[in-house]
């Protein structure tokens, strides 16, 4: 066994602390934030200063160390929820779009709404949302299909809703949420104006790309209910 006379060592300091998706271990984690301080060392002693480095993650369970910014993907927990506020929203826009009038619209929205984890949600309970939110992106309590539905309230909250979520999805999943609001819209016929116009921001704002987002539509028209 060689005995190492010297080299550099790396003192680690803990800065912060969290709860983060690890990638070693495949699920989430608490972690410590760390930067270093390395120095020269000689039989085991630090010596000199050889400057700084990190900062870097570590997890508490494995010790793998990764990049800082291994923390902008979120954790199972958190990807969930978003998940969950994307298909509801996806839900409010398209029925602020077509109207509340149809019950099995309303049906089918409900029903995809606690499919993905809402479970308490009603009928009644989106009625009155999609009223509020009618009124809020100025065509009053009484929606008007004709109107143009994607107003700018409702195209924030879409984007605010989807972008952050569309980096952290396989394109089947951005699809998958895409169609979901597709069905509603088609639960009680063929696609409103309105309707389309809101489905193709759902696909703007999940990166879908026009052209694969108008085929999607295409093909979930053709599929029978």
């Amino acid at each position: 066994m060689k005995l190492r006379i010297c080299g550099i060592r790396t003192v680690w300091d803990a800065v912060g602390d969290g709860e983060f998706f690890c990638p070693g271990c495949g699920g989430d984690r608490n972690y410590r934030r760390l930067t270093g301080r390395r120095r020269f060392a000689v039989l085991g002693v630090p010596m000199l200063r050889r400057g700084t480095t990190g900062p870097v993650v570590e997890c508490a369970a494995c010790r793998s160390r990764f990049d800082t910014d291994v923390l902008d993907h979120p954790t199972t927990t958190r990807l969930s929820a978003m998940l969950r506020d994307a298909v509801h929203t996806v839900a409010l826009g398209v029925l602020a779009a077509g109207g509340t009038t149809s019950r099995t619209v309303l049906r089918t929205a409900a029903a995809t709404v606690r499919g993905a984890g809402f479970d308490d949600c009603t009928e009644e309970q989106l009625s009155i949302v999609v009223e509020v939110l009618s009124a809020d992106i100025g065509h009053g309590s009484a929606f008007d299909p004709a109107a143009e539905a994607c107003g700018a309230a409702l195209a924030i909250e879409l984007h605010e809703a989807l972008e952050p979520l569309a980096p952290h999805l396989a394109p089947a999943g951005r699809e998958a949420i895409l169609l979901q609001g597709a069905r509603i819209a088609l639960a009680d016929g063929p696609y409103g104006p309105s309707e389309r116009e809101v489905l193709t921001t759902v696909g703007g704002a999940l990166r879908i790309c026009a052209e694969d987002t108008a085929r999607l539509l295409a093909a979930a028209a053709r599929t029978p209910s």
